[in-house]
């Protein structure tokens, strides 16, 4: 028979004198209450009954203060002989609902019923504890349920370049609880260096972990130390959807690993780190350490040490920013923005000034009138909602940008980086010799993004200069000086021979410029075609990946750790060498920049590259030579060359300049070899 919940008024005596009598039942748990106060609560709105036909197995009674906007909750009763149905949550549910503009729900409970079980299966979270008033002086723990209103303190931004989340193992740390090792780790996270680097956080689990310890003064002790960290939350159903995926994919994983509640614990931070927004977890617990392949794989939760995060924090920055294995199988898509769909943009993206509101919707009403054909193009995410907006447009030799946003989202800096790239591979592909991003109100992150892109902002806007050449240092900077004088502004002037780091900034400002008589060396690195199809998809995928944004802009590859005389910055061209079937490959595909190269263990650098790559961790260790060691080439802005170059035209190409070619390995080969390669890659004949 199905369970129903409903209010109690004063003037429903039978069910009125039937929740007294439930409630007299419990009088060593409830403390005594009288009738009236019954009566008082039932004609203020503060008794629900659950009843099951005509029996009631429970009630709750609730007090709704005036001066405070959360609910007190007095009593939560469910007869014992209809324990484990439900009840105790259908009516919490049942004051949620009704009460869905105060902020929580607040109960006080005896620390040594033993119902922390209880309380925290409802959702409830430990917030504190008083002293009761009884002679034993019995602790008091204060339960909450948040109800789901925007916590205005906790949700203002952080000026710090990091937000990270610990958790009790490293608070503890921080509050002189634990071995010496531990607590010195935990407290370089508060070094004076840090506090505008990095902001500690927490989140419901901790306060979970700190309610239970059993020492009342070290609780005490401990909970003091809370006000000095950020509180952060999410949704309950959230996290708990979350949680059951992490859940799942340790017991996949790690089937030797007990589903115990230090297991539960564990994963619960990380499904709570994920869904408040954060995406590094700090802690010394190995048992976490256990699970970072799973927390990264179902939340993009980074698991990190204190030490790793003092150490790294600008890379953990950057992996929190920058995360462009997370566009990988993200089902963005690209559509034409619909006539008469200009106003429903507005809410997406940020205007200012002169820019506001409907003279937004009336500029890119514009764009699609008049003889200019522009190209007004919104990326939306999987679920639909805007991400980037952008209208080019062929202008002689100039593709023009006068729009371009990108919309708060979490992969915003990524988006940024990635559509800066893909409007100079517009230009190129259609032979033009610059950009030019004309929208004043240009978003922040792309703003930042083509700052470090090669953009000069100038009085129309911001500009890149398209250098398509592929020769001696001379011959390139007077192809920049001849569109930089036509756009109005300068280039640089480039010398022959000169240092490695200046030849490779040049050739990122100057994209997709390559200068062959610098120091800047290049190397031609094979790869296996199952690799090649994951990074570049070449060969093609048989199911064909969605590349709306492209190739990402930086990739890590791994590769046993003997050094082949690398060096960065460098260039570097890719081999895609032959599988068993002899099917595929044997042939060069494309070049990248180099950017850096590493040698250390496996867990070591995947847990440093992982925000970038199609790597798993398994399959980084499974590229360590015998010394355990495994190489790591950062890379970035690839292009695919349109022509591949077989393996037989690489050797021709080589011994036409009297070198001999070796593919079985990374080698370094002459820039005037990979001028042949890198031209011949883009023959047109």
């Amino acid at each position: 028979m199905a369970i129903k919940v409903r209010p109690v008024t004063g003037e429903q005596s039978e069910l009125l004198d039937a929740v007294i009598a439930l409630g007299d039942r419990y009088t060593k748990f409830l403390g005594l209450l009288t009738p009236p106060a019954y009566r008082k609560h039932a004609d203020d709105g503060g008794l629900l009954v659950a009843v099951e036909g005509e029996e009631v197995v429970g009630y709750a009674l609730f007090g709704l203060p005036k001066r405070s906007l959360h609910v007190r909750l007095a009593h939560l009763c469910v007869a014992e002989e209809h324990r484990g149905k439900g009840i105790a949550r259908l009516l919490v549910e049942a004051i949620r609902e009704r009460h869905t503009h105060r902020l929580g729900i607040r109960a006080k409970c005896r620390r040594d019923y033993g119902l922390s079980g209880m309380w925290t299966g409802l959702g409830f979270i430990p917030k504190g504890e008083s002293l009761g008033r009884g002679q034993d002086e019995e602790t008091l723990d204060t339960w909450w349920l948040d109800l789901g209103h925007e916590d205005l303190f906790a949700e203002a931004p952080s000026d710090a370049l990091l937000v990270v989340a610990i958790d009790h193992g490293v608070f503890a740390g921080l509050r002189g609880v634990g071995a010496e090792r531990a607590i010195e780790e935990a407290r370089a996270l508060e070094a004076g260096w840090l506090a505008d680097l990095v902001e500690l956080a927490f989140t419901p689990q901790l306060l979970h972990d700190v309610h239970q310890v059993e020492d009342r003064g070290e609780r005490q002790h401990q909970r003091a130390g809370l006000g000095g960290l950020r509180s952060l939350s999410a949704p309950t159903a959230v996290v708990a959807a979350r949680h059951r995926e992490l859940v799942a994919a340790a017991r996949k994983e790690l089937p030797d690993l007990p589903v115990d509640e230090n297991l539960l614990g564990r994963l619960r931070y990380v499904a709570e780190t994920s869904c408040a927004g954060l995406q590094v977890l700090v802690t010394r617990d190995p048992g976490l350490g256990r699970l970072a392949d799973v927390a990264w794989e179902i939340a993009r939760v980074k698991v990190a040490s204190p030490a790793a995060v003092t150490m790294h924090v600008d890379e953990l920055r950057q992996a929190q920013v920058y995360r462009p294995a997370d566009l990988m199988g993200t089902a963005f898509s690209v559509e034409e923005v619909e006539p008469g769909s200009e106003g429903e943009l507005v809410a997406f993206f940020d205007q200012a000034g002169d820019d506001s509101g409907p003279a937004f919707a009336e500029r890119l009403r514009e764009l699609s009138r008049g003889g200019v054909l522009w190209r007004r193009e919104l990326l939306r995410d999987g679920e639909g909602r805007p991400v980037a907006l952008y209208v080019w447009a062929l202008d002689g030799r100039t593709l023009n940008v006068p729009i371009l946003r990108t919309a708060t989202h979490a992969l915003e800096e990524t988006l940024a980086r990635q559509l800066l790239f893909l409007l100079k591979r517009l230009g190129r592909e259609r032979e033009a010799q610059a950009v030019t991003i004309e929208d004043p109100y240009v978003s922040a992150a792309a703003m930042e993004a083509a700052g470090a892109d090669g953009f000069i902002e100038g009085e129309g806007g911001l500009t890149a200069l398209l250098v398509d050449v592929c020769g001696p240092a001379e011959v390139v900077s007077e192809a920049a000086g001849d569109i930089a004088a036509r756009m109005g502004c300068a280039a640089p002037r480039l010398a022959s021979g000169a240092s490695a780091e200046i030849a490779s900034v040049a050739e990122r400002v100057l994209w997709p410029a390559k200068l062959i008589d610098t120091a800047l060396p290049s190397f031609i690195a094979p790869v296996k075609p199952r690799w090649s199809t994951e990074l570049f998809n070449v060969p093609a995928m048989l199911v064909p990946r969605d590349d709306v944004l492209g190739i990402s802009r930086e990739h890590v590859y791994y590769r046993s750790s003997g050094h082949r005389r690398e060096s960065v910055p460098a260039r570097i061209i890719w081999y895609v060498s032959d599988d068993a079937s002899r099917q595929q490959g044997m042939v060069a595909i494309g070049c990248s920049r180099l950017d850096e190269v590493l040698i250390d263990d496996p867990d070591t650098l995947f847990s440093r590259f992982e925000h970038l790559g199609v790597y798993g961790r398994a399959e980084v260790r499974g590229a360590a030579d015998a010394s355990g060691k495994v190489m790591a080439l950062r890379f970035s802005d690839t292009e695919i060359f349109p022509v591949q170059v077989t393996h037989g035209r690489l050797n021709a190409l080589a011994l036409g300049l009297g070198l001999r070619l070796s593919l079985m390995s990374l080698a370094r080969i002459s820039s005037a070899l990979f001028q042949a390669v890198y031209e011949e890659g883009h023959r047109k004949t």
